[in-house]
């Protein structure tokens, strides 16, 4: 997305608490001030909506907020780096976060759609949707089929399942944390072992250990024309794979950056 940043910009710093419910995208242009230097981030990162889920609908400006430009993080000038370093640069943060953001006079795209847009949970995690016009179809239907707050089952196997320890069903809503729903359920061990116990960073989207394997995605959207389906999840982010490793195979997701788009079946890892 090609965002816009001008003399008549208002600066609009907030104090958000975690987590903040902010779509991102990054921008395709430099900027008003040009590349940084070496050439490397791009133009920065907007926002291109706020879900329900996070601090930011709270606040009286959230209407302003969409195709707002992060410029600053805790004080730091962030306005000219990359999508992966401003999420770091939140994450990293305390919360509540200070964020500043450059507001301009006419903001585009009021109201917080998402087409072709990054979707990042409620704790920053980029779930990318596709950029081309038939997948941003496939896109707009999955949103349609489950609208946020339907009741939705996710189906929890567990390593050493047995009779006696058979699938958990959580049920949960959809737009709801999957790392807090999967938490809710006493019956279902996230974190397994006393060094992810101890050593998680407590759904902050750092530690990579409550990653799960979406085994099963099965509630499909046909694309227009017949031409296959997409997971209503979509596909992981290039964050979450970072995060992740080669300790996780392509199914695997950070529960913490991951709300919960639809029904599914995941594993515990």
């Amino acid at each position: 997305m090609t965002g816009s940043s001008g003399d008549d910009d208002v600066l609009l710093t907030l104090s958000l608490e975690k987590p903040l419910g902010l779509v991102l995208e990054e921008c395709d242009d430099d900027g008003a001030d040009g590349p940084p230097p070496g050439g490397g981030g791009g133009g920065g990162v907007v926002v291109v909506g706020v879900n329900e889920g996070g601090s930011a609908h709270l606040s009286p400006s959230r209407d302003a907020l969409p195709g707002s430009r992060i410029a600053t993080v805790m004080g730091v000038d962030v306005s000219l780096l990359g999508l992966d370093d401003v999420m770091d640069a939140i994450m990293c943060a305390p919360s509540p976060v200070e964020v500043a953001f450059r507001v301009p006079s006419r903001t585009p795209r009021a109201g917080g759609g998402i087409e072709g847009a990054a979707f990042v949970d409620v704790v920053g995690a980029a779930s990318a949707s596709a950029d081309s016009s038939s997948d941003a179809s496939s896109v707009a239907a999955t949103a349609a089929s489950y609208e946020l707050g339907t009741t939705v089952d996710i189906v929890v196997q567990q390593p050493y399942a047995s009779p006696s320890r058979p699938d958990i069903v959580v049920r949960a809503r959809v737009g709801d944390n999957l790392r807090k729903a999967l938490l809710a359920n006493k019956d279902v061990e996230l974190y397994r072992g006393l060094k992810k116990k101890l050593g998680n960073c407590g759904g902050g989207g750092q530690c990579g250990f409550c990653a799960v394997e979406l085994i099963d995605d099965s509630a499909v959207v046909v694309v227009a024309g017949g031409g296959g389906g997409v997971g209503v999840w979509g596909a992981r982010s290039d964050y979450e794979a970072k995060k992740i490793g080669g300790g996780g195979g392509e199914n695997c997701r950070l529960a913490c950056m991951n709300n919960i788009m639809g029904p599914a079946t995941v594993r515990t890892l």
